[in-house]
Order: structure tokens, then C-alpha cells, then sequence
């Protein structure tokens, strides 16, 4: 086959099925200027002695600052990198501007926060195709606790833990997700409820305060019919109950928070923060994220026939509490 007739677009998604780390590569330019780029053509050469390599496209507009340069840095990025990925991935801004920067010899920038580190010595410089590949001799490098950033079929990844060995995998049962998911609800609002009722507050005071914490100001039919995503209704009889407890008020026949009914609130949410963190201590940073990521993209998945009232740009609004971490804080 005559590799020109290649298709330059599916050659690109081809190379893309290879999984990837993602790096930043910086170096100080002979006009002392700091220069930095995304790549993900790094790879290790030796050992003994402690050799890697990447590439640089010829057309670059930094290529001259790493080809004529004497050292430079490479950065694995972290899972929380992707912004900073995304920075110095484009061309024509200042990437470095606002970043909190160690030097290393040659004055190249050195970035923090990233999953490894390496500060190389260029050895080597090839040709290849369009691109200039470019060995370096490690002369320092760090190394950091925090999962790595991935590349995959031209988008960003993030590791997951392999499943454990033995493991059997089964729709129905202990590992059926509808009852993982039910468990884990389950067991993240006991200690919730059990501190509410300690203070004389009852199951329906606290969705109660789960529903209003998204958003004040719903009328009463609005108000049932979040209620009913609890599997629940709102009896007139609980309704006169808050307003006689000082929690709620109508006006203009909209529910609002009384003073004393918003401090509850606040003190429910630093409740559930304070739950959220107990039940994610087994996890890494990393680990929590993907839960909750992976969780969003099962509730948005399965969403598609919700009712409009149930979905969540109809529940969360702009006035909605979780919005306020430090009154959160202080009440906790």
C-alpha cells in the first residue's frame, strides 16, 4: 500500500486508540522567555542512564525554544490538570501568566501540582516526518501521590481501579446497581437523620429540607410534586405543622424559609457535608471525583423520561443554598 494515500483524519484516529498520558513540556528560550506545550508523544528510552523522549511539531511556534534550548521539563499531569492541559494546548496566550513557578537548571519553569515531574538535558535531536523528536538525560525528577491524567480517541480519561479479582459480575443481587445505589443513599443520610431527630425534627421536616434547599420561593402544587420524587405527598396536615413550627411562611402563596427555618436548613446542609466527607474518606481525591462523575453520566443517561418538574434544571435554582460554603462552614 502507498502510505501517501493514507487519510490523514482516520491515521489520526487510528494513533488515537493508543491511551496516553498527558504532558506539558516547558523550557526557557534563548530570549528568556518561558515557552510550554501540551503533549502526549513522551515516552521513557533508558534506564541506565536515565533517558526519555517526545516530539515537537516542526511548525510549533515554540519549536525553536526547545530545539536551540539546552534543557527542559517534563510534567505528567494530574486528573484535576485538564484545565491546565487545555492552557497550554492553545497558541498565542500568555500560558504561564498567574502560575506559581519553580526553576530548575537552565532557568526552565518547573509546574507544581502534577503527577511526576522531569527536568532533562537535551542529548539527542532527530528527524521524524514532521516532527522533531528530542532526547533528554534526566538529571532530576519528582514524583507526587496523584492519579495521572489520560488521552484516549482524541478526548481526556481518567483511571479506574481494575475490579476485584474474583469478583463475580451479576445483574441481580448485592451487585445489582439499583441496590448499591439505594444502600449507599441509604447509609450516607443515617447519620443525617439520626442528628435531625435528635434535635426533635422528623423524616418528612428533613426532605423537606432537602427540597427548599434547592430553591425558595415554589408554589404549594410545585412544592407537591418535588415531593412525589420521594415516593412520598405533601399532606396538608405536615404543611400546617411547619408553618405552626416557625420553619416556613406563604407569601404570595410561595413557600419561604423563616429565619428559623433557614438556619435548620443551613445546619442540615453542614450535616451533610460533614456526611459526604466521612463516606468519601475511603477514596483518594482522584477516586471521589470518578464516582461522581461516572454517577452524572448514569443519571443523565437514564433521565430521558423524567418528567419536566423532576429534572434537574427545573429542581436546583439560582437561590438554592448549596451555593453558600461559608455559612455551611460556620454552622458546622
Amino acid at each position: 500500500m502507498n502510505t501517501s494515500d493514507f487519510d490523514p483524519k482516520q491515521f489520526r484516529q487510528a494513533l488515537g486508540a493508543f491511551t496516553t498520558g498527558v504532558t506539558i513540556v516547558t523550557t526557557r528560550g534563548q530570549d528568556g522567555q518561558d515557552y510550554g506545550l501540551t503533549a502526549n508523544s513522551f515516552n521513557s528510552v533508558s534506564i541506565d542512564p536515565p533517558m526519555v523522549l517526545w516530539s515537537i511539531n516542526k511548525d510549533s511556534s515554540s519549536a525553536h525554544a526547545f530545539t536551540e534550548g539546552s534543557h527542559f521539563a517534563v510534567h505528567i499531569l494530574a486528573t484535576d490538570q485538564e484545565l491546565l492541559s487545555n492552557r497550554f494546548a492553545k497558541s498565542g496566550t500568555d500560558k504561564f501568566a498567574a502560575l506559581e513557578l519553580q526553576r530548575g537548571p537552565s532557568d526552565i519553569p518547573l509546574l507544581n501540582g502534577c503527577s511526576a515531574r522531569f527536568q532533562c538535558k537535551t542529548t539527542y535531536q532527530y528527524e521524524g516526518g514532521d516532527h522533531i523528536i528530542l532526547v533528554g538525560e534526566v538529571l532530576a525528577f519528582d514524583r507526587f501521590d496523584k492519579a495521572p491524567l489520560v488521552f484516549h480517541s482524541g478526548g481526556y480519561r481518567r483511571l479506574l481501579p481494575a475490579a476485584a479479582r474474583g469478583q463475580e459480575s451479576v445483574i441481580y443481587g448485592e451487585n445489582w446497581l439499583g441496590f448499591l445505589l439505594g444502600r449507599a443513599y441509604y447509609q450516607l443520610q443515617l447519620p443525617i437523620r439520626q442528628q435531625l431527630k435528635a434535635m426533635g425534627m422528623q423524616d418528612q421536616d428533613f426532605e423537606l429540607l432537602g427540597i427548599l434547599s434547592f430553591s425558595e420561593g415554589r408554589t404549594l402544587d410545585e412544592l407537591r410534586q418535588l415531593f412525589e420524587f420521594t415516593g412520598k405527598s405533601l399532606a396538608e396536615e405536615q404543611l400546617a405543622i411547619w408553618l405552626q413550627k416557625d420553619l416556613l411562611t406563604l407569601q404570595k402563596e410561595r413557600v419561604l424559609f423563616t429565619d428559623k427555618g433557614r438556619e435548620l436548613a443551613i445546619r442540615w446542609l453542614s450535616f451533610a457535608k460533614a456526611a459526604e466527607m466521612t463516606a468519601l474518606e475511603a477514596l483518594s481525591f482522584d477516586e471521589a471525583q470518578q464516582l461522581k462523575l461516572l454517577i452524572g453520566r448514569v443519571i443523565e443517561h437514564t433521565g430521558a423520561e423524567l418528567p419536566m418538574h423532576w429534572r434537574k434544571e427545573n429542581i436546583w435554582q439560582d437561590n438554592n443554598l448549596w451555593q453558600l460554603p461559608d455559612a455551611i462552614a460556620s454552622a458546622g
